[in-house]
C-alpha cells in the first residue's frame, strides 16, 4: 500500500486550486504547514498571511494556488477522502466475501488514522482530525450548489457510494443503501467529535470506537435483508 501511495498522485478537481499544490516544492509546503496550523490555532483563526509567515514566504504567493482559504480547505478535505478511498479500493480488492468487504470499508472509513509514510508532505492523522472538526464547513455554505455542481465533492460522494455499493452486495434488499453509507461515514465524524469533546452525548469512548458503534448499527439495520 506504502508503494502504491508513494507512486500515485491523488487526483483533485481542478477547479478548486489555480495552480496544483502538488507539483512544486512550495505548494507542497502549503499544504504541510497549513495542515498544522490549523490544527493548532483553528480554521476560524487560520489566515493566508498566518500560513505565509509560518512558511516564511510572501502571502501572495498562497494566493497563486487558492483563491482563499475556503478553496483550500475544499481541497485538503477532498485530498482526505481520495485517499480514504484509494484505501477502500485496496482494502477490499482481494474479498470475495461480501459481509468481510463490508466490514472493512466500515472499519477504513470510520477508525483512528495513523500518519501514512508514504506520504511525506501531509500528515494524515493531523489532516483527520481537521476533517473531524471542520468538513461540515466546506458543505454549509450558500455557495453549495454551485459548488457540487463543479463537482467540488465528488471524491466524498464516490466514497458513500462505494460503501453504499457494498452494501448492497451484502443485502440486496435492503432499500436505505444511500441513506446508510452516508451517516456511517459523516456520523463518524460527528462520533469522533463528541468523543474528544462532548463526553456525555457519546457511549464511544477509549474503550469503545465509532468503528465498532458503525459495524453493530449496520449488522442490526440490515439482518431482516440478509
Amino acid at each position: 500500500m506504502k508503494f502504491v501511495l508513494s507512486n500515485l498522485k491523488l487526483q483533485i478537481n481542478d477547479n478548486i486550486y489555480i495552480k496544483d499544490p502538488e507539483t512544486s516544492a512550495l505548494g507542497k509546503k502549503i499544504l504541510k504547514e497549513s495542515i498544522l496550523l490549523i490544527h493548532e490555532i483553528g480554521f476560524e483563526a487560520f489566515t493566508f498571511k498566518k500560513l505565509g509567515e509560518r512558511i516564511e514566504s510572501n502571502e501572495s504567493s498562497i494566493y497563486r494556488y487558492f483563491e482563499n482559504k475556503h478553496k483550500l480547505l475544499v481541497y485538503l478535505s477532498s485530498w482526505y477522502w481520495s485517499w480514504i478511498e484509494y484505501r477502500l479500493v485496496f482494502g477490499v480488492a482481494n474479498m470475495a466475501v461480501a459481509a468481510d468487504r463490508l466490514k472493512t470499508a466500515i472499519t477504513i472509513v470510520t477508525e483512528e488514522t495513523a500518519d501514512d509514510e508514504a506520504t511525506e508532505h501531509i500528515d494524515e492523522s493531523v489532516l483527520k482530525k481537521i476533517i473531524i472538526n471542520n468538513f461540515t464547513k466546506t458543505l454549509l455554505t450558500k455557495e453549495v450548489d454551485e459548488e457540487n455542481r463543479l463537482g467540488f465533492f465528488e471524491i466524498y460522494q464516490r466514497v458513500i457510494q462505494r460503501v453504499a455499493g457494498i452494501i448492497k452486495e451484502h443485502a440486496p434488499h435492503y432499500a436505505f443503501a444511500e441513506s446508510l453509507a452516508s451517516t456511517i461515514i459523516q456520523g463518524a465524524l460527528h462520533q469522533h467529535f463528541l468523543k474528544t469533546h462532548f463526553q456525555s452525548l457519546t457511549n464511544c469512548n477509549d474503550m469503545i470506537s465509532p468503528t465498532e458503534f458503525y459495524i453493530n448499527l449496520t449488522e442490526h439495520a440490515l439482518k431482516n435483508s440478509l
